[in-house]
């Protein structure tokens, strides 16, 4: 039972962000698929616990596992930033669900121009939504640069696509299959920079080791977005590669050429199954709050940080997923 002596600090995930190990099983639960079956409802009585634990109050009857499932229910679901309720298709618990269905159809869908565009645009569409949910920093998107980073993200995604399939069509029928993943990365390097550009534009919030805030960073928002794009082209690799190989494989038996309509679902499942470990695995390459050296900041910053009363060597900020 929770008590004053043995409180818990809700600020920081149960497990050590400072190890890989400890990071992986904070995403493990992040990310949990099940999670987006929880209730509004369900939902709100998390966050509410969470903010009455914060503000001191005992919560008699209430186990430590108990108030940490509540914080894992509220942080799937509620922005790390400015605490609202993330659109339901954003949500990390969404991702395995929504990124295994869309990525075996675009590894079963990608013979003809029609179906590489499509499933092209949809991808990015679902990318661009995860992008601009997870965003790091308070400041919201306006409409119309949202519109323009939208366009160039998706219209990248389906131009890289579409040229790389005709560049392909004398190779073996095996390259084909890695077209998808190569549009994939390569737009990845478009989308997220594109649905993230406000923060390149006037930084993004950056803390002391106490949790003060120092200002806002374009340097900061520099190396937030590049380690989202590694991550997401390295959790993209597993399951846009294994998949491709195996089917190519299988679709030579005769087993599957008297059933061709168990290959989308086949490389669904196959898909599924490679992204619940590499999800996870992904996002905890690098710390939620990662830090940056001082040095490495903007001049007026630096200055900033020189007036201040207590020394500070590396500034801390989210860098978003």
């Amino acid at each position: 039972m929770t008590n004053t002596s043995t409180r818990i600090n809700l600020d920081e995930p149960r497990y050590d962000q400072s190890t890989f190990s400890g990071r992986a099983k904070h995403f493990v639960i992040t990310t949990n698929p099940f999670n987006i079956f929880a209730t509004s409802k369900q939902l709100d009585e998390a966050k509410s616990i969470v903010e009455r634990y914060r503000a001191g109050e005992e919560l008699q009857g209430m186990s430590e596992d108990a108030i940490w499932a509540a914080k894992n229910l509220y942080d799937s679901a509620f922005h790390p930033d400015t605490k609202e309720k993330m659109f339901i298709l954003g949500r990390m618990s969404a991702q395995v669900p929504c990124n295994m269905s869309i990525t075996g159809c675009m590894l079963t869908f990608f013979r003809t121009t029609k179906e590489v565009v499509f499933w092209q645009w949809f991808n990015q569409t679902f990318n661009a939504i995860v992008n601009y949910t997870n965003r790091s920093g308070e400041t919201p998107l306006p409409n119309s640069q949202l519109a323009l980073s939208y366009t160039l993200a998706t219209g990248g995604a389906v131009g890289t696509a579409l040229t790389i399939n005709k560049l392909v069509k004398r190779f073996p029928p095996i390259v084909a299959r890695f077209v998808p993943f190569t549009a994939v990365a390569a737009a990845n390097c478009i989308n997220i920079p594109c649905m993230r550009s406000r923060e390149l534009i006037d930084g993004i919030p950056v803390f002391d080791a106490n949790g003060n805030r120092i200002g806002d960073s374009k340097r900061a928002a520099e190396s937030a977005i590049a380690q989202v794009m590694f991550s997401r082209i390295l959790m993209a690799t597993p399951g846009m590669v294994i998949p491709p190989v195996i089917m190519q494989h299988l679709e030579t038996k005769k087993f599957m050429k008297a059933r061709p309509w168990l290959n989308a679902p086949l490389q669904v499942s196959l898909v599924g199954f490679v992204l619940i470990f590499a999800t996870p695995l992904c996002c905890a390459l690098f710390p939620q709050k990662s830090s940056l050296s001082v040095s490495k900041l903007e001049h007026d910053l630096q200055e900033k940080v020189k007036t201040l009363p207590h020394s500070v060597d590396r500034v801390y900020f989210n860098k978003g997923l």
